[in-house]
């Protein structure tokens, strides 16, 4: 008889999707009839822009469409990235350097693919996107965590990232705006660590999914923009799905240099050959149409903003940076741990989300999936009465209002 185990230990190893487990958990709450607010999902509540609809329309009816493509991508579609790169990374590449994706989450899981061999080191911000880890175990790498806190601004520095530095350093992984928090790095203090990174000939892979979805005078600078010298040496990964309010349509991509985008998409010619066909045809209208609609969600997103931290910083024990960037909330909530709740005393912030989910039908991600417990990820992705119907609970459940 065969012993050995049923399932490769890869694959028993990968940890759920926290921040889809919560959303699930919170859609079937709402099936079964209970009044459900959740702020647990990273989707914009928009829908997609008419004129991308109407790409996809057309793109369906014409037989070209139904045939498989080039796995890197529709040739239009890499120019119109490679166009938007230009413009919003400061960075120009033929559109040879751009392979497009299942969505921004395949483009990452390829990156760490292409570069990592068993044991290479990773340095990863946190807190973090609930995906790194496992795509890092799954590329063989070893994730090495550089935390910064709310008192920081959930912005690492140099110093930080020299003292994990190690031999068996090979990439930095650099995301601004943040998912979970929202924090946006300054142009000096990306220059900064872009320097560094190259001074000690490092890979980086730059997140950059959020990048229009800024507010203020914030601008997201690109880090090879900052530091040209780190072209040849970068990863930049993105996609149509948060600006665009496009996630069910599955589009992302990678940029970089030639060589390691050669391997990306040999890899993908082997992993799902090209994406669908009408969702790149939707995408090349995306990024070339009119981007009317996508400032209208901007604004929206940015109105839903100051609502969500004024409103959350009213709760005693919730600390909350204002987020500069993306569309989440991430307080620190240690001052509410610890402490009695109707009879029960949570002591981690996971714990403090099944009792908030439970007592209020408020559903948000634990800071344990993104990193170290203290912490509450509220998406304001959503409209703007149940945001604010939703926080108002809390505050009463806290002893507000």
């Amino acid at each position: 008889m065969n012993h050995s185990p049923r399932l490769s230990q890869k694959i028993t190893n990968i940890a759920e999707s926290a921040t889809l487990k919560v959303d699930a958990r919170a859609k079937a709450l709402k099936a079964e009839g209970r009044p459900i607010i959740s702020y647990a999902a990273g989707e914009p509540d928009f829908a997609t822009p008419q004129h991308i609809v109407e790409a996809a329309e057309t793109a369906i009816r014409d037989p070209k469409n139904y045939r498989y493509t080039p796995a890197a991508g529709l040739p239009e579609l890499r120019e119109a990235i490679a166009t938007k790169t230009a413009r919003d990374s400061g960075l120009d590449v033929p559109a040879s350097q751009v392979v497009v994706t299942n969505g921004g989450k395949q483009a990452v899981y390829q990156a760490f693919q292409t570069l990592l061999d068993p044991g290479d080191e990773v340095l990863v911000p946190s807190p973090y996107w609930t995906s790194y880890p496992e795509m890092i175990k799954l590329a063989g790498g070893t994730q090495v965590d550089v935390f910064a806190g709310a008192d920081q601004g959930y912005l690492v520095t140099v110093e930080q990232l020299e003292a994990a530095r190690t031999e068996k350093t090979k990439v930095l992984l650099f995301v601004s705006p943040s998912n979970p928090t929202g924090a946006v790095y300054s142009p000096e203090q990306t220059r900064a660590i872009g320097e560094w990174a190259e001074s000690h000939g490092l890979w980086v892979i730059s997140d950059e999914i959020y990048q229009n979805l800024v507010y203020g005078e914030t601008r997201a600078v690109s880090i090879v923009e900052a530091v040209p010298a780190l072209a040849d040496r970068t990863i930049l990964v993105n996609g149509v799905a948060k600006t665009y309010a496009m996630t069910g349509w599955r589009l992302g991509w990678m940029v970089g240099p030639a060589d390691a985008m050669a391997g990306a998409a040999n890899l993908q010619s082997h992993l799902t050959s090209n994406v669908n066909n009408v969702t790149q045809r939707a995408a090349i209208a995306a990024l070339t149409g009119d981007q009317q609609p996508v400032e209208q969600m901007r604004q929206a997103f940015d109105r839903r903003r100051h609502t969500i931290v004024t409103e959350l910083n009213k709760i005693p024990g919730m600390k909350t940076p204002t987020p500069e960037g993306a569309f989440y909330a991430y307080p620190d909530i240690t001052g509410l741990l610890g402490q009695e709740w109707e009879g029960i005393t949570p002591h981690t912030s996971l714990e403090l989300a099944d009792l908030i989910l439970e007592k209020t039908n408020v559903a948000a991600v634990p800071g344990e999936a993104f990193g170290p417990s203290g912490y509450l990820r509220f998406s304001y992705a959503l409209g703007d009465d149940p945001l604010l119907e939703g926080i108002q609970r809390l505050q009463r459940f806290f002893g507000i209002g």
